[in-house]
């Protein structure tokens, strides 16, 4: 509460970030792998970025070492995408991290109990202490588990938005210089990219449908603007590590199919089945049901935490910790802020298990027509 309400300075936050560091395992992986990068998104809707991005790296011969996370709030967790892929496994100690890098230059999954153990009781103190938001005590917790792997260089992909846990520019802005001068401070190269969540980021939201859209964004196609924030955070890292790279190679790695061979060449190696990726099956919930603009007009807003709330709510999150979780359970995200719509034009449409109509009316309500609306910077500034 002292720190919440007092704030810590630079060095306290090192401090206090080293103190949970050290309280577990630090796998250091960088010492075999000395240009290995990491990356850290604070969370959004519709974001398959990570899936993306260490597979494009990789197949440029970057290595990519990422500890996944479970869904927190009402964004979908990495590692609860990736579990739709079948056998794959996700369990990574620092002997089997070392192996897939050593394999095919990833290294994804969810790390073992030993990881910033200090990490887990604090963040059970701020929940009950309503300290959850404090800039401090949130960087400490985000690089303690981060810097556990050893990386040597991070990107740090900062929400700002309706979307993100950090609405507000200037506290967006504030999370992102302090977790890149911690960083810097612990020895470890790092920036950090602030982007828009004030609408979902690709074309589809929900478990199963997120890792088919990162498939085709590996083979050259997919939305634009998940290619275009996985490019901007793959341009940092190569900045980062000095590697002799440049955005058309980055490009050229999507468009051949070298990245998503690199993908499944990661994903075998981890125990995924190698024929599913021939014809990748995309199994959504059987009710499906339009949202349609109200009016003519444009998209003035999207109340994108609310949708995420609505999908979590349908079965797309876990009701309690070690639940299940409804990975067909979707939204196809079918316009973008600014578009001009005509009504009865379809805005998304949504995949449920059970026919509900007054949950999709609640889906409706998250979109807005007016006469105009003001236009979206995908990346709308940068720290380092």
């Amino acid at each position: 509460m002292g720190a919440a309400i007092r704030d810590l300075d630079e060095e306290q936050t090192v401090a206090l970030t080293r103190a949970m560091l050290d309280s577990g395992e630090r796998w250091q992986l960088s010492r075999d792998f000395p240009n290995l990068t990491d990356k850290h998104s604070t969370g959004g809707v519709g974001d398959t970025v990570s899936l993306v991005l260490a597979p494009l790296l990789a197949a440029c011969g970057i290595p990519v070492a990422m500890l996944t996370g479970r869904g927190l709030g009402h964004t979908a967790g990495t590692a609860d995408k990736l579990e739709s892929i079948p056998g794959l496994r996700q369990d990574l100690d620092r002997e089997s991290a070392l192996r897939a890098l050593a394999e095919t230059g990833i290294a994804l999954g969810v790390a073992t109990q030993a990881i910033a153990p200090a990490d887990r009781r604090l963040y059970a103190l701020r929940d009950r202490t309503a300290t959850i938001d404090s800039l401090p005590l949130m960087v400490a917790s985000i690089l303690s588990k981060k810097l556990a792997t050893g990386a040597a260089a991070i990107v740090f992909d900062v929400k700002t938005g309706d979307g993100a846990f950090l609405p507000e520019l200037g506290k967006a802005r504030e999370l992102a210089r302090r977790m890149v001068e911690i960083t810097r401070g612990l020895d470890v190269k790092a920036s950090a990219l602030l982007t828009d969540m004030d609408q979902p980021l690709g074309e589809w939201s929900g478990h199963a449908a997120e890792v088919r859209e990162a498939l085709d964004c590996l083979e050259g196609g997919g939305p634009r603007e998940t290619v275009e924030l996985t490019v901007a955070l793959a341009l940092e890292l190569v900045r980062l590590t000095e590697a002799d790279l440049d955005e058309a190679a980055l490009r050229a790695a999507l468009g051949s199919g070298r990245a998503r061979e690199a993908f499944v060449r990661w994903a075998v190696a981890q125990g995924a089945e190698r024929a599913w990726f021939d014809r990748p099956e995309l199994v959504l919930a059987p009710v499906e049901r339009p949202i349609l603009a109200g009016r003519t007009g444009v998209v003035r807003r999207v109340a994108t935490k609310r949708l995420g709330e609505l999908l979590g709510e349908a079965g797309g999150a876990r009701r309690t910790a070690g639940g299940e979780l409804d990975r067909g359970v979707a939204l196809r995200y079918r316009t973008r802020i600014g578009r001009e719509v005509e009504s009865g034009e379809e805005l998304a449409r949504v995949y449920l298990r059970e026919d509900e109509p007054w949950l999709v009316g609640r889906f409706a309500a998250c979109f807005e027509i007016d006469d105009r609306a003001e236009p979206r910077q995908l990346v709308v500034g940068r720290v380092d």
